[in-house]
């Protein structure tokens, strides 16, 4: 990967897509890494705009097969008053224009945007530089990723340049920003896309039907890359694996307490627990204090590459997330497709879109969320059923080839395509 580096000439009618991100790149957030991947495998060319660094100690291998270009919009430099020059002398009117708009639509703001009028604007002058510079030599799209300060940015950049735009909302950045703001940026977007119809339905309950259309793209995960094994292992205690950052809604206290019932009730079993984040400490000291230090471990943050050998080796997957006071939640968490994909049976919560991947019965076992006795008993159902398992990991394996992620790129790259006028 080229950081900082100048894009190579594509031919008009390339389609060209600036991405804006908040940082890059994040283990948590491996589902834009993937999608930017299966979008440069099929021909489009991106350049990557990142708010901040990720700094991460764990980063995906695959981010070093990344071509995109990458510009980090927190580096301080005097190029900033050049950028603002040059785009001001490019186009006075559109730069004085959009950053009196700037300035004076303070519906854009808050909640969980972070960046106020000015920082954001400056951000979208140093996007907007990269690529004004080129306009006339291709076509360029604009695409966030979240609704939040990303969005924000794309939004000014788009109305310096002229160049269309598009975001896509998640969670959080969804949730905590209020329904004006969500408004002021779908209003011109070309596009609003999301992952899961539980996202979608807010959306069009915020912004309304019609223009600009909500999409529904569901995250795809790389099929080459997760699969079952070839021979699944046989232990004589079986194994619950659940992965995922360290944050409330993830529900990790709920899955705790659940693994303390099961232990209670004498069911054998080994849990592993793989992620990091903020709640660590409190975690496993929650751990600790409910006597299962010897049945659950807390394994740490680990790549895609070493999940899959976890996924394989796994008798049940465990994930049970859950709505927090703020309105943080899940869409469709990527590591249930992954372990799907991998004929791993799953148990969950519904939550976000998670009832759109896993269909209870059939495919995994769905509970409330929230409820740690519910959770124990569908946990248990599992670990005492291997031929129970081994029909839903069939089954979860055929559910999971439709979240292909070159499908999805594909999609998206239309979607891009003809807001620029490419026709890709």
């Amino acid at each position: 990967m080229r950081a900082g580096g100048a894009d190579p000439d594509g031919a008009p009618g390339v389609l060209r897509v600036a991405y804006v991100v908040r940082s890059w790149p994040r283990l948590s957030q491996t589902f834009v890494l993937n999608e930017i991947l299966a979008l440069e495998r099929i021909g489009v060319r991106i350049t990557l705009f990142a708010m901040s660094r990720a700094e991460e100690t764990v980063v995906q291998p695959q981010v070093a097969e990344v071509r995109a270009p990458v510009h980090h919009l927190d580096t301080g430099s005097p190029r900033r008053a050049v950028a603002h020059l040059r785009v001001a002398a490019g186009s006075p009117w559109r730069y004085l224009r959009t950053l009196a708009f700037a300035l004076t639509q303070r519906h854009l703001l808050g909640g969980y945007t972070q960046s106020g009028a000015l920082r954001a604007f400056d951000r979208a002058v140093r996007v907007a530089v990269r690529l004004g510079v080129r306009r006339g030599r291709s076509l360029w799209h604009i695409h966030a990723h979240f609704a939040h300060d990303p969005a924000l940015v794309a939004l000014l950049a788009h109305r310096l340049t002229g160049s269309t735009f598009s975001f896509t909302a998640h969670a959080r950045d969804l949730y905590q920003i209020p329904e004006g703001a969500l408004r002021g940026r779908a209003h011109e977007a070309t596009a609003v896309v999301t992952c899961c119809r539980t996202n979608a339905d807010h959306i069009r309950g915020v912004i309304g039907e019609g223009d600009p259309p909500v999409e529904l793209v569901y995250h795809g995960v790389d099929l080459g890359r997760f699969h079952p094994a070839m021979v699944r292992p046989v232990h004589e205690v079986p194994l619950l694996v659940s992965v995922g950052r360290l944050v409330e809604k993830k529900g990790f206290d709920d899955l705790l307490r659940a693994c303390a019932r099961l232990a209670a009730r004498g069911r054998r079993f080994r849990c592993e627990i793989y992620g990091d984040g903020p709640c660590r400490g409190d975690l496993e000291a929650l751990r600790d204090q409910l006597g299962l230090a010897g049945m659950v471990g807390f394994a740490g943050a680990r790549t895609q590459a070493e999940l899959l050998h976890v996924y394989q080796q796994a008798d049940v997957f465990a994930l049970t997330p859950r709505v927090t006071d703020d309105g943080d939640r899940d869409g469709i968490p990527n590591v249930l497709v992954e372990a799907m994909a991998c004929g791993v049976p799953v148990v969950s919560t519904v939550v976000g879109g998670v009832a759109e991947l896993v269909t209870d019965g059939r495919d995994g076992l769905l509970v409330r969320a929230g409820d740690s006795g519910a959770i124990a008993g569908r946990l248990e159902e599992l670990l005492g059923d291997p031929v129970r398992r081994q029909r839903l990991g069939e089954a979860a394996a055929a559910t999971a080839r439709r979240f292909d992620g070159r499908a999805a790129a594909q999609t998206l790259a239309a979607l891009f395509g003809h807001a620029a006028g490419t026709g890709a």
